[in-house]
């Protein structure tokens, strides 16, 4: 990921996704004896993990809407625009799948400042797709559940994210007492976006792109509101708390966050 954030299309199966979402949850009901969930599928973790790796500009889900009620008020709510399907039996298994490369196609030759495309299903079909993208040079996304997900199409992304393994974190240090509970969404979010900016190999973690990268995860975020003067006093306090390390850059002055503190 460059310090300049990237333009993202958002493009989901959404039929594909929930069903493998549905069947993940039923197997792991059936080890657990749990109670299932209405609605397994969440779409907010998805987001959250896309607008790390840029700025999301457009985002449509594609379904027979009348089948998913439960989901069609969350996915408003998150400002994706639904696009109705008919039932697949009255007009073919591949409708969704026509519409949706359709529509991704337009867009790519009509909005060139787009140069990132996210296809959120593990159907195989979107293969073609993904290599017309790549031709027309831009980045292919795929995001898909990992037991319905075809290798051809994860093979043919420029980069594959698995559902189950969205929200895991790994690598950043407990929290604990040492910070106040009206601080303690502030370190969370930073301690987020450090590990996302990891992810995305991102070698030189500048101050301000740790902000750029939190305002888009979190667009109403100030630092005020947790008590801070500027961000760089959160980032100052992060440290004095042993949890991250700082340098300062030679030609700007700016903070650079090196990493989280290993041992503590």
């Amino acid at each position: 990921m460059a310090e300049e954030a990237h333009s993202l299309a958002v493009f989901i199966d959404f039929e594909n996704l929930a069903i493998g979402a549905e069947q993940a949850e039923r197997k792991a009901r059936a080890r657990s004896k749990s109670k299932p969930s209405a609605a397994p599928l969440d779409m907010r973790l998805v987001l959250e993990r896309l607008v790390e790796k840029g700025k999301i500009v457009s985002k449509r889900a594609y379904a027979d809407w009348g089948r998913w009620k439960d989901y069609v008020t969350p996915l408003h709510e998150l400002g994706i625009e639904l696009t109705e399907i008919p039932e697949r039996g009255m007009t073919g298994k591949n409708s969704a799948d026509i519409r949706l490369a359709v529509d991704a196609m337009e867009l790519s030759y009509t909005k060139e400042h787009i140069d990132t495309f996210v296809v959120v299903s593990g159907d195989s079909d979107f293969t073609p797709l993904v290599s017309k993208l790549k031709e027309n040079g831009k980045t292919v996304i795929g995001l898909g559940m990992k037991d319905s997900t075809s290798d051809l199409l994860a093979a043919n992304c420029d980069e594959f994210v698995y559902y189950e393994d969205l929200g895991v974190t790994a690598g950043a240090p407990a929290i604990g007492s040492q910070v106040t509970k009206k601080k303690m969404p502030a370190f969370k979010l930073l301690f987020e976006t450090i590990e996302a900016l990891q992810r995305e190999n991102v070698e030189v973690m500048h101050a301000s792109l740790i902000k750029d990268t939190i305002k888009r995860k979190q667009p109403s975020f100030t630092e005020s509101g947790y008590g801070y003067r500027s961000f760089t006093q959160l980032l100052e306090e992060a440290q004095s708390l042993g949890f991250i390390t700082l340098h300062k850059d030679h030609r700007s002055g700016t903070y650079v966050v090196e990493g989280f503190v290993e041992s503590r």
